[in-house]
């Protein structure tokens, strides 16, 4: 059986060049229910995020601006399509706990709201074809979490699929049933989203809090990758 890859379209980096996404690979993980010490720290980020951030100004933090303003290019308008990381911030600032789904779901919401940077989990334990971030043909079907309606997205739209399923609409908005993090989950990836002014190494640091953290509460074997205009695309084989 050949590697299945994963790629970013050239179309996303033309026009967003400064674009980077790190990767981690994680393999053989154990998935499960949250320690009581890894709810502590999900809990502990939050208050941290709450004593420098305010809801009111929110929108005008660096790293939270380039994605409101990158949706704007593509016509998402943010106030209606909010990027993943403020609408995770904006719960936070309102006083709401994140629940805790599992270890690897919250994992990526501890280093989500410690970076400020989208984080997003996908299962690929459940895989049978390649993975990329791309525009959409407008054809491909998308389930959201937690309903049973297929959408289709907009032509043009970026997301980010498995053939002609779509893991997640519009860039990093919102994720499909399809790769959900579950319990039984064994192996995952997480997406760590940048733009300016996010240098690589801030993404770096985020992928090195993720895999020290998956390696320390769910085992199993990881790898960091870089995907950006000159390293497009991977392979999705287990770290040897």
């Amino acid at each position: 059986m050949r590697e299945l890859t994963y790629a970013i379209a050239s179309a996303v980096f033309a026009q967003f060049p400064d674009y980077r996404r790190g990767v981690v690979l994680a393999f053989g993980v154990r998935n499960g229910a949250s320690p009581p010490e890894l709810v502590r720290m999900l809990r502990d980020e939050e208050s941290v995020a709450r004593g420098r951030l305010s809801v009111d100004t929110l929108a005008n933090e660096p790293r939270l601006a380039s994605w409101r303003e990158a949706f704007r290019r593509l016509s998402y308008k943010p106030g209606d399509f909010r990027p993943s990381i403020e609408a995770l911030l904006r719960r936070v600032l309102r006083g709401q706990e994140l629940p805790s789904i599992n270890a690897l779901v919250d994992i990526g919401n501890i280093v989500s709201l410690r970076h400020a940077l989208p984080v997003g989990g996908h299962a690929i334990d459940v895989l049978t074809s390649d993975i990329a971030l791309r525009p959409a043909a407008g054809s491909e079907e998308f389930i959201a979490f937690g309903t049973d309606v297929i959408e289709h997205p907009l032509p043009g739209e970026f997301i980010f699929a498995e053939g002609d399923k779509v893991l997640t609409r519009r860039w990093i908005w919102r994720q499909a049933n399809h790769t959900l993090t579950l319990p039984e989950t064994t192996a995952i990836e997480f997406n760590i989203d940048a733009l300016p002014p996010v240098l690589e190494a801030d993404v770096q640091s985020a992928g090195k809090d993720v895999t020290d953290l998956v390696g320390r509460f769910c085992g199993g074997r990881a790898r960091f990758s870089m995907l950006d205009p000159l390293h497009p695309a991977m392979g999705l084989a287990p770290p040897s």
